[in-house]
Parts: structure tokens; C-alpha cells; sequence
């Protein structure tokens, strides 16, 4: 199929791996790493809110005993816009969007990417081999599914605006399929 009125995809340093990966995809090639950014980023998010809150209740230039004084204040007052539930999930989402970035940076070069090369020759020859279609099966319309190719294709830059994923299955994926075959 063309991809004739796509974004083009920059290059990165590393070889292409797919210019719009599914977010099965993705996800399924998050590397450890990966996983403790997110792990990281979901812990410390009660953490800096409670700081937050710290930094509410207390006036670092009143001095060392009004400091002490206002630490107990705020630590008995309890009070915070988020508490632990609401901020662990808002530091879930944030930390999966961060690795989830990671991952699609490999898948488009712009990170260093053998293993994810390795994984991705592998699941697809596998595909090829068993006659099946190597980006899997769309019920949408080819121009529906290109629609959908130019909408997320480089969404993964526009995340801290829209997190936009990838969930159709379609052609346009911007490498020589042929690889595949061998």
C-alpha cells in the first residue's frame, strides 16, 4: 500500500523499527527499565505531593524553630488537595506515559534498539511464515485505516499535549515488509 500522504518519519539515530507501532505492541516491548521509570514515577508522586503539602504549611525563611513548629501543624492538619490514592494514580498514568514514550522512541530510532530489532524480525517472519497478515487483520476500510495511520503515526511527539495510541491495525507503517519473508 502507499503511504503516499503520511507524515514522513525523521531519522533517527538507530535503525526504524515501525513508524506507528500498535499499543499492544509497545507495550509488549517495554523493557525493564521501562517498567522501574514507571515504577519510579508512580512512587514519587505522593511523595512530591506531600512535599507539597509540607511546603503549604511551613515558611522555610521564618526560621528553624517556626519551621519545626509548622512541620508539626502541617503533619496534624492532614489536609491536601490529593491524598495517597489520587496521587499514586495520576503518577501511574504519568510513569506509563513516560515508558510507553521510551518504548516508541526504540520502535523509531531514536534510542538504541537491537534487542527490539531482534524481537520484531522474529514475531514477524513468524507471522509471514504462517501466512497470516503481518500487522494483523482490520475490519476498517483501507482509507479509514489510513486515516487512522496519519492521525497516531507521530503522536508519541505530541503526548505531553494529547497522549494519542495507536489501536488499528493497518499497512502504513513506513519499513519494506519484505524482510519478513526471507
Amino acid at each position: 500500500m502507499s503511504e503516499e500522504g503520511l507524515h514522513s518519519v525523521p531519522n533517527g539515530d538507530y535503525p526504524l523499527i515501525d513508524a506507528d507501532p500498535h499499543f499492544n505492541r509497545v507495550v509488549r516491548y517495554f523493557r525493564a527499565s521501562d517498567i522501574g521509570i514507571w515504577a519510579a514515577v508512580t512512587a514519587s508522586a505522593p511523595v512530591l505531593v506531600g512535599l507539597m503539602d509540607y511546603n503549604k504549611y511551613t515558611q522555610l525563611s521564618r526560621g528553624v524553630q517556626d519551621t519545626i513548629k509548622a512541620f508539626i501543624y502541617a503533619s496534624r492538619q492532614r489536609r491536601s488537595m490529593f491524598g495517597p490514592a489520587p496521587s499514586l494514580f495520576l503518577g501511574a498514568v504519568g510513569g506509563f506515559l513516560i515508558a510507553y514514550q521510551r518504548s516508541s522512541y526504540r520502535f523509531l530510532g531514536y534510542s538504541e534498539n537491537a534487542r527490539e530489532q531482534a524481537k520484531d524480525i522474529e514475531e514477524l517472519s513468524q507471522r509471514a511464515k504462517a501466512g497470516l497478515p503481518i500487522y494483523g487483520e482490520s475490519a476498517l476500510t483501507p482509507e479509514l485505516q489510513k486515516v487512522a495511520a496519519s492521525y497516531s503515526r507521530l503522536a508519541v511527539f505530541k503526548f505531553s499535549i494529547f497522549p494519542l495510541f495507536n489501536f488499528v491495525n493497518h499497512p502504513y507503517h513506513g519499513v519494506d515488509t519484505s524482510k519478513y519473508y526471507k
